[in-house]
């Protein structure tokens, strides 16, 4: 992103005002971190007049809520937007369904997301010591989950909403690993993501 505001383009012109305050928002909180989230600097960052963001979003907490809503958004519209019909009454077709589903979603959360992803996992901890962004946080994810306990139930889980917390615990362990923690520097491929997958599924629904 660099320390100045962004080369102004058609593309970028075109897309509306708020959507590019909260992406801006959502690229500031991944470079710079909670600490660098100011109105001025998303600004800036959207290649807009001072005072576009206080008027979109006046308070920090706004600010913080509209960055949240755009991920959730932006996600939503990859994984959960991209899931097919499940297969009725073909387990072993909806078990591949799932590991793709998982493999594929990972795989672009890590890469081309991982802007995203990074911000997400710093709005996560923000999110612990703010119960407002808490409820907020809770909620968009809840789509995830339900997304997993359809698919679980459709591969044969005797306990389908257990069983979706843990692959979404699983899932969201990979995604820091691979952005912020130890595995930061050596991220899974998709083939990688995609036999992790299938193992984990196979201790959640043959074990």
């Amino acid at each position: 992103m660099g320390g100045g505001a962004p080369a102004r383009d058609d593309r970028a012109m075109s897309v509306p005002r708020p959507t590019r305050i909260a992406d801006a928002a959502v690229a500031v909180i991944a470079e710079r971190g909670l600490r660098g989230l100011t109105h001025r600097a998303v600004d800036e960052a959207a290649g807009l007049p001072v005072g576009s963001t206080s008027n979109l979003a006046r308070t920090r907490s706004a600010l913080l809520e509209l960055a949240l809503v755009r991920i959730a958004e932006v996600e939503s519209a990859a994984v959960v937007g991209d899931v097919p019909d499940v297969p009725v009454g073909d387990r072993r077709a909806a078990r591949r369904m799932l590991i793709a589903v998982v493999a594929d979603g990972l795989e672009q959360a890590l890469t081309t997301g991982r802007t995203l992803t990074v911000a997400r996992i710093e709005l996560a901890l923000e999110a612990a010591r703010r119960p407002e962004l808490r409820s907020v946080y809770d909620r968009l994810g809840a789509g995830f989950l339900d997304v997993a306990v359809r698919l679980l139930r459709a591969c044969g889980s005797a306990g389908p909403t257990a069983d979706a917390r843990r692959l979404v615990r699983w899932c969201e362990g990979v995604l820091f690993n691979g952005t912020a923690g130890s595995g930061h520097a050596h991220p899974p491929g998709r083939a990688e993501l995609a036999a992790d997958a299938e193992r984990y599924l196979a201790a959640l629904l043959d074990g």
